[in-house]
């Protein structure tokens, strides 16, 4: 049943035709001032376009190219992989020097109809689900719908008034949406910055300014009054296995989060029933899966008083009467120590790729005194809660805006034309 004044329609109602790429070839690499490109598929997201995710084309394959970008039109993806089949985005302003593929279409809208509504309508959580189950494909993960299916989609459509009128209102809470995520992104570089400077000794906390003497190292230029150890000279490793089988929680870790609770993370059981031969890793210890610490896979346990993870990981301890954890924790999930986790784990002689204590005990790292360590951690700490901050309103910001589509876009919430 649809509201009082709306038709339950289908997209093609709303559009005369869907314009196709064409399939040209191009240079990956991104555009310099002057060229122009083939987008990719990955340019299209759920209500997000990225003109930079394009190849260059030139000569013949330019020749070819026909079908441009147009401001207030919808650009959808056709075949895709089975989460983004179908995905699609809103263009705000002519794009004269870039093409579409023969992935991508493009809307030719009717004279009654406002793209923009109807791109949150596409995005919307019914359209995505119904256009992801019409997909098929028998190449990988590649799914693809047809225009039929795509024109066929139910679509509940208002008055063209009211299309508008839900559209401006979304529209406010992209906007908050997007500036919270400049905001974000501003802070993790600032924090990057900090970073930079910190742990290497160019900002330094000390009164009055004063020049350091610096010294040479593999991790670059560091102040003379800094050590330089082996890791093995200030942890040691926790060997402690699970032999009573207790009912730990059983610990992951993830590239960007650190650890997690597997259960609540992967939201199914990935472990072992018997987990007897699991590590034990009490708080405040460090651990990584041995295998996959190039990518930068490495934590500091602060979750709970003990913990269990997979017996790939390495455990150890830092000496807290040389270590501040969160400043090693910092230093260690840098990108220069995951190339040299990565380097590393290359160098090693385990056949099967991954990095043991052995070799990972035998990297040096910058090490101011405890007290600057401590400072250090502060200032990190500081930046880090802003940064939670900032990611927890975005993360309400697009709960609301989720909740708030689903009631605009289905009637639920009438809105007041002026």
């Amino acid at each position: 049943m649809v509201p009082n004044g709306w038709l339950d329609g289908r997209v093609g109602d709303l559009l005369r035709a869907l314009e196709s790429g064409v399939s040209v070839n191009g240079e990956d690499r991104q555009l310099a001032e002057g060229e122009q490109g083939v987008l990719k598929v990955s340019a299209v997201s759920y209500g997000t376009f990225a003109p930079l995710a394009a190849k260059v084309i030139e000569g013949e394959e330019l020749k070819r190219a026909k079908t441009s970008p147009r401001a207030g039109q919808i650009i959808v993806s056709r075949s895709n992989t089975e989460e983004l089949v179908g995905a699609s985005a809103f263009i705000e302003k002519d794009y004269p020097d870039l093409f579409l593929p023969d992935k991508l279409w493009q809307t030719v809208p009717k004279a009654d109809a406002d793209m923009k509504w109807l791109s949150y309508a596409l995005a919307s959580e019914y359209s995505r689900y119904t256009l992801s189950k019409l997909a098929t494909g028998t190449s990988g993960s590649m799914k693809n719908i047809t225009k039929g299916e795509l024109l066929g989609l139910s679509v509940s459509i208002p008055p063209l008034p009211e299309q508008k009128k839900i559209a401006e209102i979304i529209s406010t809470w992209d906007k908050a949406v997007t500036t919270t995520e400049q905001l974000l992104a501003n802070s993790q570089q600032q924090k990057k910055a900090l970073m930079q400077q910190l742990l290497t000794g160019k900002k330094r906390f000390e009164a009055g300014g004063e020049p350091f003497e610096y010294r040479k190292t593999r991790y670059g230029q560091i102040p003379k009054d800094w050590g330089y150890p082996a890791l093995k000279e200030i942890c040691v490793q926790v060997s402690e296995k699970n032999a009573e089988n207790t009912n730990y929680p059983v610990l992951s870790c993830s590239k960007h989060e650190g650890f997690v609770d597997s259960l609540r993370y992967f939201k199914k059981k990935v472990y072992s029933d018997d987990t007897s031969g699991y590590r034990i890793i009490p708080r405040n210890c460090f651990g990584f899966p041995s295998n996959h610490i190039e990518e930068g896979s490495i934590g500091l346990q602060r979750l709970h008083d003990f913990g269990i993870v997979s017996p790939i990981y390495v455990v150890f301890r830092a000496n807290v009467s040389k270590v501040n954890n969160s400043y090693l924790f910092a230093l260690l999930k840098t990108e220069y120590y995951r190339q040299i986790f990565s380097a590393s784990t290359n160098a090693s002689v385990d056949r099967r790729g991954s990095l043991r204590w052995k070799e990972f005990s035998a990297i040096h790292v910058p090490l101011p005194p405890l007290e600057e360590q401590n400072k250090i951690a502060t200032v990190l700490s500081i930046a880090d809660r802003e940064i939670e901050t900032l990611q927890q309103k975005l993360a309400c910001l697009k709960q609301e805006k989720k909740a708030l589509m689903r009631q605009l876009l289905t009637g639920k919430r009438r809105v007041t034309i002026n």
